[in-house]
C-alpha cells in the first residue's frame, strides 16, 4: 500500500512539473491569412461586419453590449499556423453568433485578449500555441452601424 501511495505521489509531482514547463508560446499571426484559411470568409458570410482594433467603421448608431470569447482547439499533430487559424475561425464564429443573439449587425474594436491582456491590431491576432492545445481569446463591442 505504501508503495502505491509513493508511486501516486511521484506521478502527481511529475505531472505537475510537466504542466508547469508546457507554457504557451504567444504567436502573432495575420488576420488576412486566417480569413483566407478554412473557408472562413464564406462561413462567416456578410450578415455581420467585423472591424479589428481601431479600423474605421460606418457610423455607429447604437452600441448594444461588449463581450469576449475564448476558444481552444486540439493542436496535436498540426502546425501552429494551422491550429491557430482554425481556432481563430471558431472565435470569430462565436462573435458572430453573439452579434446575432443581441441584434447587432457589426462587431467592432475586436482585440486579442488572452488571459485579459489586450493586444490591439488591425492586421494581426494573438494565438497561444501549446504542446497539445491552441487558443484564441477575443474581446469586442457589438453595435448597429449605418448600412
Amino acid at each position: 500500500m505504501k508503495k502505491m501511495i509513493s508511486v501516486a505521489a511521484l506521478l502527481a509531482v511529475s505531472l505537475t512539473s510537466f504542466s508547469a514547463s508546457a507554457a504557451d508560446t504567444m504567436l502573432k499571426l495575420p488576420i488576412a491569412a486566417a480569413m483566407a484559411a478554412n473557408d472562413a470568409q464564406s462561413r462567416l458570410g456578410d450578415s455581420v461586419k467585423f472591424y479589428f482594433a481601431d479600423q474605421p467603421t460606418p457610423k455607429v448608431l447604437t452600441k448594444i453590449t461588449s463581450d469576449k470569447t475564448s476558444q481552444r482547439t486540439n493542436g496535436f499533430g498540426k502546425s501552429a499556423e494551422k491550429a491557430c487559424n482554425w481556432v481563430f475561425l471558431s472565435a470569430m464564429l462565436a462573435l458572430q453568433k453573439r452579434a446575432q443573439e443581441v441584434g447587432a449587425n457589426a462587431v467592432i474594436n475586436i482585440v486579442s485578449n488572452f488571459k485579459d491582456v489586450e493586444m490591439a491590431s488591425q492586421t494581426e491576432f494573438e494565438c497561444a500555441d501549446g504542446a497539445i492545445m491552441a487558443g484564441v481569446a477575443l474581446k469586442a463591442d457589438f453595435v448597429k452601424i449605418a448600412q
